[in-house]
């Protein structure tokens, strides 16, 4: 019997299908999520609810053609983003992702959301997080009049596979979106009423990996956040392992039993009575796109098109010796949550130093630095110190040099995650535990 996991990402929708007994995979395919909109403003960052549907569905039909006894779905996607849908369960709004910036939006007396939330209740919440989104929309008369109630893309598509009309939201994603308490499992819904919010809004939630109905023969299980299935999906050893992911941005989460937050750290929750200690750079594999953009904008201006600047900041690395006094880079261009303002820096360059191959690796030692620095308060502060870092994610992946400079940086044991869709994997590994427990 087999097992299907569905990804939901921002850039990319995966499916893989797993063997139910031996755990491995049988298949994964992955398809381009082009279904951004165009909003008014640059800021906005919105996704179709209904094109990712429809190409989630067809990617689940391509899985079902080929292996049709699949026993169950797990579901996983973009945290953080919200839509709106009707007492039918049907959207009525598009997704707001977790890249949409309104949050940080001047209100009618100069003050962003994120800073009028934190006014009012002491709430430290972030642009993006689904329940600033969601204030901004009120706040502004924008939130659609047949709403009912909001969820994320990945409880959408779970609640239009089953026919369900209200979403079930596993508290992985439910702490995403913000006036969370991932201690006690529960909306902070007296902080949410203190800024005018009307919890009536919130969908039903559940720290179980639980169901939500069946889509054919197959149980359903309840979506859960990206950065907890990647976590089950790829470790296997949870308290002996950090897991390191790089792509468009970066975490390093370390399983915990106790509750620990701090500047930087999240609890996220994750089975029940556990959590991820989560520290996420905003930018992460980002600035070295960032970077590869600037070398590509060069290049063109002399008329060299096409070229794979990735491959020549490669030979860069190979060429230049590290040097006694490199560049300083951080790597904070999209500044942090606490302080969306920030943003990043190049110091001590001088004469010598200023070199392609220095900067390629000055920017590639603030990503692994941006890391470090979080694994250290989770460290000093509860004493875990796991004895592997495992790497995923194509930022990293692809990249060897990175690979050698978190290696180096965190002194331990480094193995790099052979599998692919990580997430979605982890997702199937969800459901095939919720399947244990309709068993028995």
């Amino acid at each position: 019997m087999k097992i299907l996991g569905i990804d939901l990402g921002t850039t990319t929708i995966s499916a893989v299908v797993i063997d139910k007994k031996t755990g491995n995979n049988c298949i994964s395919r992955t398809i381009e999520n082009n279904t951004f909109l165009s909003g008014g403003q640059d800021w906005e960052k919105l996704q179709d609810p209904e094109k990712i549907l429809e190409k989630a569905v067809d990617l689940i039909h391509q899985m079902e053609r080929q292996f049709p006894d699949i026993e169950a779905v797990g579901i996983t996607g973009q945290m953080h983003g919200i839509l709106y849908v009707d007492e039918q369960g049907k959207s009525v709004s598009p997704l707001y992702t977790w890249q949409d910036g309104r949050g940080n939006q001047p209100l009618s007396d100069g003050e962003s959301a994120c800073e009028q939330i934190k006014k009012l209740c002491g709430e430290q919440v972030s642009s993006g997080y689904g329940l600033v989104t969601h204030y901004y929309q009120v706040k502004t008369g924008q939130m659609p009049k047949r709403a009912r109630k909001l969820c994320t893309i990945g409880d959408y598509l779970a609640m239009r596979l089953t026919g369900a009309k209200e979403p079930l939201m596993h508290s992985s994603n439910g702490a995403s979106l913000g006036f969370y308490d991932p201690k006690h499992g529960v909306f902070r819904t007296e902080a949410m009423k203190k800024c005018g919010i009307d919890p009536s809004i919130l969908p039903r939630t559940t720290s179980a990996f639980a169901s939500c109905g069946t889509y054919g023969k197959a149980v359903v299980c309840t979506a859960i956040g990206d950065n907890q299935a990647s976590f089950l999906g790829t470790v296997e050893e949870f308290t002996d392992t950090i897991l390191v992911n790089v792509g468009t941005g970066s975490q390093i989460s370390v399983y915990s039993r106790q509750y620990f937050t701090a500047k930087g750290i999240e609890a996220r929750p994750f089975e029940e009575d556990s959590y991820l200690l989560v520290g996420a750079p905003l930018c992460g594999g980002r600035s070295y796109a960032v970077l590869e953009q600037f070398f590509r904008a060069y290049g063109e201006a002399m008329g060299v098109r096409d070229a794979d600047h990735y491959r020549i900041m490669a030979g860069f690395l190979e060429m230049e010796e590290e040097r006694e006094s490199p560049l300083k880079v951080t790597t904070a261009f999209s500044g942090t949550r606490e302080e969306p303002e920030k943003r990043g820096s190049i110091e001590n360059i001088s004469t010598e130093n200023f070199t392609p191959g220095n900067l390629i690796r000055g920017f590639l030692e603030g990503m692994t630095e941006e890391l470090y620095e979080r694994y250290r308060i989770i460290e000093n502060a509860t004493g875990i110190s796991p004895k592997y870092i495992l790497a995923s994610g194509n930022g990293v992946r692809r990249n060897p040099y990175l690979q050698k400079l978190i290696s180096r940086k965190f002194g331990k044991e480094f193995i790099l995650a052979q599998g692919q869709e990580e997430a979605a994997r982890g997702a199937a590994r969800a459901a095939a535990a919720l399947l244990k427990e309709e068993i028995s």
